[in-house]
């Protein structure tokens, strides 16, 4: 479990590498003795023979281990954003939905054969023999059988959560498969297991945390609604508070809820914390660092936001490239234009995934920037641009909202004019204003002369201005038809099944209002 939440944490190559040869090896421990399994839970629920509870539970909890390591094999490979990797994720899951079927199905029998026995025998017990955890005949106690149904519902909730991040357009390729994905199955089974006694229990509340906080406003699961999740994710946090009153993590998602509250600095104030508690876990403080730096950001303080985004080009080793270019764009904001020059030089020293979509993006964006001579304009241009693109516009104030808009005003490259409208568009549209956000976003999607440069524009301006027309109840129907347009017309665009999630959510959205 270590292993893998650093891996996920910190998406370093190596901790991902070592992180699955170690699930591997726990895949083949397990198995080593995982041979008819259902041959002896039957057989050792008929006989009475001293200690057979306990060769069941260990049956068990092998399979469930087993499956946990494929769901966990199977998040490291989506991580990766890639064609491949989504189908040989979507083949390890297979292996983990069968084993969690059949573990689910085991556990509930035993747990309707104890009842039964503890019922038949209750007469003849006394009342303090007959207690929850009293083993009947060998079998297996009620309490092992609900920490295991804990245990199992960990691994069951994040399944369905993986394929919630699934694309789209692959998913008739998962249902080929062999298994639906229901978000609300999971986040269900994840509440069981995180009030469950299994050792599981705080991995699942993180999972529960991570999913309301992080992936739900990243994505748009839930149209664009950035406060959806977070009542769950405050409860959490408010049930947690006694056991955990000194955790980094808990801090850690303390102050993203702050941040999708817009309260940015209680939110810098909780990452500090966070980084302060974390003093010798080295990925828990980038994740706090990087938090630090997008505050900073969205407070348009681009000396803090340069100065955690350079610790982490020189400390972190996932994405140096990455934070390079934050590095970059944030320093050149600031004013130092020669200083980000050469951060901009470094980013192609530092480009070594050629798959990875972000640096791609991060690449692309930096030998642009480099071969114009950056300016101060067009590098605020590129922070407001990777706030839009990471949906931290709606966490900003109406003051900084409307800084954003006056800085914007004063780029006039030509090659930059649709970003420059889709960024005008969706400032006018976290401000409410519709009217002007309808025409920024026109303007956007007809821009042909930056396709080249900016070639995700078109296809992310069709899928705001369909948002947008969606929610007046007059033009749905145009709304829709520019959901449909930008899914359907445009390929080979930057962030491409990013997008396609988010129009994917917003049509889910619009079957619910007005069914199909």
């Amino acid at each position: 479990h270590r292993f893998s939440a650093n891996a996920m944490m910190t998406f370093e190559e190596e901790k991902m590498q070592t992180a699955c040869d170690d699930l591997r090896t726990t895949e083949k421990l397990c198995e080593s003795d995982n041979v008819g399994v259902i041959e002896t839970i039957r057989n050792k629920i008929k006989k009475s023979v001293s200690g057979s509870g306990v060769v069941v539970v260990d049956r068990l909890q092998r399979q469930i281990i087993v499956a946990d390591c494929q769901v966990y094999l199977a998040v490291l490979s989506f991580i990766k954003q890639e064609l491949s990797s989504y189908i040989k994720g979507g083949w390890i899951l297979r292996k983990a939905w069968k084993m969690y079927n059949k573990c689910h199905s085991d556990i509930s029998q035993l747990q309707e054969t104890c009842v039964r026995r503890c019922s038949s025998h209750e007469e003849d017990l006394s009342s303090d023999q007959a207690n929850h955890n009293t083993p009947v005949e060998g079998a297996v106690t009620a309490e092992a059988l609900d920490r295991l149904k804990g245990s199992v519902s960990f691994g069951y909730g994040l399944f369905h959560l993986c394929i919630s991040m699934v694309p789209p357009h692959l998913l008739k390729i998962i249902n080929l498969l062999g298994f639906p994905g229901d978000r609300l199955q999971g986040l269900s089974s994840l509440m069981y297991a995180s009030e469950s006694k299994d050792m599981k229990a705080p991995l699942a509340t993180l999972a529960l945390l991570w999913y309301h906080t992080v992936v739900l406003p990243f994505f748009a699961l839930d149209g664009s609604d950035t406060q959806a999740g977070l009542e769950e994710a405050k409860a959490i946090l408010q049930r947690k508070a006694v056991v955990y009153p000194n955790s980094s993590l808990f801090m850690f998602f303390k102050g993203r809820v702050q941040r999708l509250e817009c309260q940015i600095n209680s939110a810098l104030v909780s990452f500090h914390d966070a980084l302060e508690l974390a003093s010798d876990q080295r990925e828990i403080q980038h994740v706090c660092l990087y938090e630090i730096g997008w505050c900073s950001m969205i407070e348009m303080n681009f000396e803090d936001a340069f100065r955690s985004f350079e610790r982490l080009k020189n400390e972190s080793r996932w994405s140096q490239c990455y934070y390079a270019y934050l590095t970059g764009v944030c320093q050149g904001a600031a004013g130092d234009l020669d200083g980000a020059k050469d951060v901009f030089k470094d980013v192609q020293k530092l480009f070594k995934r050629k798959n990875n979509q972000i640096e791609q993006f991060a690449l692309k964006r930096a030998e642009r920037l480099r071969k114009m001579s950056p300016t101060r304009e067009l590098c605020i241009l590129g922070v407001i641009e990777v706030l839009y693109l990471w949906k931290a516009l709606p966490n900003c104030s109406s003051s900084k909202l409307q800084l954003m808009n006056q800085l914007l005003q004063s780029v006039d490259d030509a090659s930059c004019r649709g970003l420059k409208n889709l960024l005008l568009g969706s400032i006018h549209k976290c401000h409410g204003n519709n009217k002007d956000a309808i025409q920024s976003f026109q303007l956007a999607a007809r821009d042909e002369f930056g396709r080249q440069t900016n070639s995700y524009v078109q296809p992310y301006s069709c899928y705001e201005l369909g948002c947008v027309l969606l929610a007046q109840p007059e033009t749905v129907g145009k709304g829709r038809a520019f959901l449909l347009q930008a899914k359907e017309d445009y390929a080979g665009y930057d962030f491409e099944n990013r997008l396609h999630v988010r129009i994917h959510s917003a049509m889910a959205t619009l079957k619910e209002v007005v069914p199909q």
